[in-house]
């Protein structure tokens, strides 16, 4: 799970809560999709535990041990650190899409989606987009890994004939492994026949 958080000196005091002092000051946020992790902020003088969005502790120094948690609104966060957030790498965007049985012919639905993925990576001037190729159970191992770089490549021609640059793009297959849908072997499942494009 990715743990997104904030370490930045703080300077002058804070007003907007009474905990804030000069110092340093570690705040915990939620990743894109709502969860938050834990960590565990120490130094010589102790260590607080963070596990809950907006949860922070402020530090003075590093033989001292960290405050007591406590929590900051996302307005609070935002007045803070806005300079930070500011600053942050936007988080990357995932299309999936689907494809035949046995083949590197999207889906109707994919193609419609397909469509999607150039606005995102002009919108972001993305030089950075995975393409992630995927098969189901159906078959040998070896054949779908290649089936699956298949899948992959044929995206990457279209993402390349639609205007994204080849440099940009980085193709992988997983083959059968990784899959989105655990089946038994030999198992046909359209949910596995995929490609995944992570545009950053």
């Amino acid at each position: 799970m990715s743990i997104r958080w904030l370490f930045i000196v703080v300077l002058p005091v804070v007003s907007c809560f009474s905990c804030a002092q000069t110092g340093n000051m570690i705040v915990l946020l939620p990743d894109t999709d709502g969860k938050t992790g834990r960590i565990v902020v120490s130094n010589k003088g102790g260590s607080q535990s963070l596990g809950e969005p907006g949860q922070a502790t402020s530090l003075q120094s590093f033989e001292s041990a960290p405050s007591a948690p406590f929590h900051l609104t996302e307005e609070q966060v935002r007045g803070i650190f806005s300079e930070s957030l500011d600053a942050l790498p936007l988080p990357p965007i995932h299309f999936t899409l689907y494809f035949i049985q046995g083949s590197t012919t999207l889906t109707p639905e994919s193609r419609k989606l397909f469509d999607e993925i150039l606005p995102a990576a002009v919108a972001r001037n993305s030089s950075d987009v995975s393409v992630v190729g995927h098969t189901d159970s159906v078959g040998s191992r070896e054949a779908n890994f290649a089936l699956a770089l298949d899948r992959a490549g044929t995206v990457r021609d279209l993402l390349v004939s639609s205007g994204i640059a080849p440099g940009s793009l980085e193709l992988a297959s997983h083959g059968e492994d990784n899959p989105l849908v655990r089946t038994p072997d030999e198992t046909p499942e359209p949910r596995n026949r995929r490609v995944e494009v992570i545009v950053r």
